[in-house]
């Protein structure tokens, strides 16, 4: 697939400040994408004016682009709406027979692993990401997937922040997931929703875990 030049430059951007390799409150040029992607600065200008438009910047003529910091309050909102439908996607899925949902969650912990084993924060991300993502649409609500899909980006960037603040904090992470695992696996919908708050409160600094 052949990507316009400004959907490259949009792409790199984004996926840096997803990932955490753009932090919030950093300043960034035109210049200095454009030199790294090897284009005009005339693309990323359209890039940045998108991500403008989605929140993920603030642009300042002549000085450059910030990166804009997630604010507490959208933080605890975000984990509030995750907290919300994850608990409801296991609560559906509580009479259903969960073998299936449950062995993939478990090879999404091996996965895991061996990703914190090998230190790469990227991928442990997006897989952290996608073992949440497994159970949300194993209850097969297309309204609640299609919410929480909405979540995604902030989710990844909340959890790199996270992860890259302390290392740590993936070896806590698969802990965490082993035990929502069991939960679900024994139907124990008021221990995983209980489990869930006390796991996304830690892994994100919460003052209060969601409730």
């Amino acid at each position: 697939m052949n990507l316009s030049a400004a959907e490259r430059a949009y792409r790199d951007v984004k996926g840096r400040i997803l990932s955490g390799s753009l932090a919030g409150g950093e300043l960034i040029s035109e210049g200095e994408v454009a030199a790294a992607l090897g284009i005009s600065r005339t693309p990323v200008r359209e890039a940045f004016l998108r991500l403008e438009t989605q929140g993920w910047m603030r642009l300042y003529p002549k000085r450059g682009a910030l990166i804009v910091p997630v604010p507490t309050d959208e933080a605890e909102h975000v984990i509030g709406a995750r907290h919300a439908v994850e608990t409801a996607a296991v609560r559906a899925l509580a009479h259903t027979d969960r073998s299936a949902i449950v062995e993939s969650l478990r090879q999404s912990i091996a996965r895991l692993e061996s990703l914190a084993e090998a230190a790469e924060v990227d991928q442990f991300t997006i897989e952290d990401a996608g073992f949440h993502r497994l159970f949300v649409q194993a209850a097969n609500n297309p309204l609640l997937s299609g919410f929480y899909d909405t979540l995604h980006d902030r989710q990844l960037r909340m959890t790199s922040t996270s992860v890259l603040r302390d290392k740590a904090q993936m070896e806590r992470i698969i802990k965490h997931h082993n035990e929502l695992t069991d939960l679900i696996e024994a139907g124990d919908t008021d221990g995983f929703a209980a489990s869930l708050a006390a796991h996304l409160a830690a892994v994100h600094d919460l003052r209060r875990p969601p409730a």
